[in-house]
This record gives structure tokens, sequence and C-alpha cells, in this order.
């Protein structure tokens, strides 16, 4: 089981608030630095090479970027900003894996220029990205796979045959015959059908359909497939009595799946990638707010200076997130539901929920928001997009995305009074 502490004191908490006003989003970076390392050592064994791609979107600073370059991660982008994003940090070549869909012609060539890993998502967009491209498909390609029946999604991701992503199984052979006769030397296969996912054999038997599937194509079509991508979706324990995935245990299981698949084939080396993005930083985060009122009619409710457009996800999915009121972590609790200040009835962080009794004035902090937190947030009511701050340890730390404020917000405006 998980225990739900905090890494910092309420006293290192109200030194960094005098300098940032709350809310806004903390991140641990010593943690995020040990799960990066973690999850490396789990995947050492592979003979052609691991890399996780992490997930831009999940928390697309380039300050967090920087950092997880630094203990070898690359980049799984989806648009041009994230593309962007990774060569200011210097994540370049084929440490980009570039997934997309729908994608305009200037993504795919911002992506080739860079160098990236292209996954191609549909059997139409090969001649798409030949034409974006002048005429001619890079050196090596990838397909992003969609198992349909064949796999069970999951609660986040839903049935595999109602995603709008990948291709066919049947239109995979076809897809690489096409490319094989078109030149491309260089082959790779992915597919991501899970999310948020805490059942560590869910990803033993998708490296399981994925090996197996490389084995066929490579015998049927007499081409050599150098890069797997097993895909991300390695959940988190958001509530105390779920239990974090064993990285170490999932690496040995998926070295077994290995093989006495790929080796057994005589296939091997091939380089196995993955994409996860909440895992590596998502415990890391912490939304770090204050209480402005308390209001009792026909529930208690406690309402912070944070709202919906700082963490959406649990007024938009109902997702948990845990909740500490530092300093009274072993005084008197009660159920509130906890909420921000939008014009919504489903602002609310926490229904029903009992915590320890906060007084107004009181810090108040929502754990695991280092992915899909601030990067999920929005202006609707006006509301200003809130700092982020790295913590390096006691009361050290580093703004990394200043406050927006109304300059920043009216700035797309072209009106005189709001200049």
């Amino acid at each position: 089981m998980t225990t739900k502490s905090l890494p910092f004191t309420k006293e290192q908490l109200e030194a960094i608030t005098a300098q940032v006003p709350t809310p806004f989003h903390l991140y641990d970076e010593a943690a995020m630095r040990r799960n990066a390392r973690a999850f490396y050592q789990a995947f050492s064994w592979v003979p052609g090479g691991f890399m996780n791609h992490y997930a831009v979107k999940a928390l697309p600073n380039p300050y967090v970027l920087e950092i997880l370059k630094q203990e070898g991660l690359g980049g799984d982008c989806s648009s041009l900003a994230e593309l962007r994003l990774c060569e200011a940090v210097g994540i370049t070549g084929q440490q980009i894996v570039f997934t997309s869909n729908d994608t305009p012609a200037y993504e795919y060539q911002q992506a080739h220029r860079l160098g990236a890993l292209i996954n191609l998502d549909d059997l139409s967009h090969i001649a798409f990205l030949e034409q974006s491209l002048g005429g001619k498909l890079p050196e090596m390609l990838c397909f992003r796979y969609n198992p349909g029946p064949l796999k069970a999604g999951n609660a986040i991701i839903g049935k595999p045959e109602e995603a709008k992503y990948g291709f066919t199984r049947e239109q995979l052979f076809e897809g690489y015959r096409i490319i094989r006769d078109k030149g491309v030397k260089r082959f790779g296969l992915h597919t991501m059908v899970a999310s948020n996912e805490l059942n560590p054999d869910y990803f033993v038997e998708t490296a399981q359909m994925l090996f197996t599937l490389v084995v066929e194509l490579s015998r049927e079509l007499g081409i050599r497939f150098e890069y797997v991508n097993l895909g991300g979706g390695i959940g988190i324990p958001y509530r105390p009595n779920q239990a974090a995935v064993d990285l170490a245990a999932l690496g040995a299981r998926i070295r077994e799946v290995y093989e006495r698949t790929i080796v057994a084939a005589g296939l091997g080396p091939v380089r196995i990638a993955m994409e996860c993005g909440r895992m590596i930083t998502g415990p890391y985060g912490y939304l770090v707010s204050r209480v402005l009122h308390k209001k009792a009619i026909y529930k208690d409710y406690v309402g912070l200076d944070a709202c919906m457009a700082n963490l959406m996800r649990p007024g938009m999915y109902g997702s948990y997130h845990h909740i500490t009121v530092p300093g009274k972590e072993n005084g008197p609790r009660k159920v509130y539901d906890v909420t921000g200040s939008l014009c919504e009835n489903n602002d609310k962080f926490a229904v029903d929920r009992e915590i320890a009794d906060p007084a107004i004035g009181d810090l108040l902090v929502i754990h695991d928001t280092g992915a899909h937190g601030h990067a999920m947030g929005f202006n609707y009511n006006g509301k200003l997009r809130s700092a982020e701050v790295l913590w390096q340890g006691g009361t050290k730390f580093k703004v990394i995305r200043r406050a927006e404020t109304l300059a920043d917000h009216f700035g797309t405006l072209d009106y005189p009074g709001l200049r």
C-alpha cells in the first residue's frame, strides 16, 4: 500500500509561499530523478537498448524535460509545441517518437527535421507523409497497432475497437509491405492500449502481443524490426490503498517474454521503448493551495484559492487525489466537499471526503499532480494559470513557470481598453 505523506514540512512550504503566492504546483526534483533511474534499471537487460520516451503532454515544462533528459529519457510528442520543447532542451533524433493522428503536414515536416522516429496512425498516412516530405519517406518508420477486440482496454482508454487510433492487424501487413516496397529499410512497431493501469499483467500481455506480431511480420514480409514500443500507461497509486507497479518485477517478466519470443526466433537484438509520463512525474507533484472560506449549509465545504482550472481531473473525471493539511495530519478530522471558485458545481477536488479539519488560512496540499495537472489547465471564468515550482530540498526552490497575469490573459485581444 502507498503512504500518502509529504516530503516537505509545513514550515518549508510556508517559506516558499512567502515568495510564491498560492496556488502553485510544486515538483520534487530528487524524487523524479530517483524514479527515472529505477525505471531504467528495471530494463537495463534490454540487448538493443531501452528508452522511455517521456509523454511530454503530462508535464510540458522544459525545466522538467531537461532533468529527465539528464536521466536518459527521450520525448513522446504529438504536436508542434511538444516537438519544440524537446528541441529546446536537446532531445532530438530518435530520442523523440512522434505519434499523432489527423496530423498536419508541417508537424510531420518538423518531426522529420529533428530526426524523430515517426509513428504513423493510419494506412492512408503513408501517402500523406510521403507527399509532406517531398515524395520520399524516411529511412525508418513505425506503425501504431490497434488490436481491436483481440485485447481488452481499460477504464480510461476504453475498448480498443472503439478508439480512433492505429492500424488493424490486416492493415499492418499491408502497410509494412507498402513501405518496404517504397524503400524503407528500418522498421518499428508500437501500441498504446492502457492508461493509468496498475495491473502488471497487462503490460506483460502487451509485450507478448507485440513480440509475437514482430515474429509473424518479419517472417511473412522478410523485414527486420529493430524497435518495439510497448506504449505507456503504467499507473500510479492515487489512493492510499493502492500499490505502485513493481518496476523491477515487471522488467524481469518482460525479459522472459522477449527471450522466449524474439530471441527464440533469432530476431534480436530489438530496442525496447516505452512512453510513460504519468508514472515518471505524477506522484512527485503537489498542488499547494490555501483555505479561503468554510461554509456549512446542507453539507460542509472547504473553499480554496485553487480551482478546477488548476487541476481538472477530479471535476472532469471524478478522479481521486489525496489531500493533506500540513501540520494537522494527526489532528481532528471532518467530512467536507473541497471546492474551488469556478461558477461550475463540478469544481470540486473532493466530495464527502474526511480530511484533517483545516482553519481558514491553512495550507492544503493536493497530491499526485505531477502529470496531467498544470498541463490540463484552462482559463474559463477568466482564471489565470498558476506558477510551477521545482522543489530542490528544504527551502530551496526554483520558479520554473511564473503565474499568469491579466496582461497575459488579454494579450491576444486587440482591444484598446485591455492593452
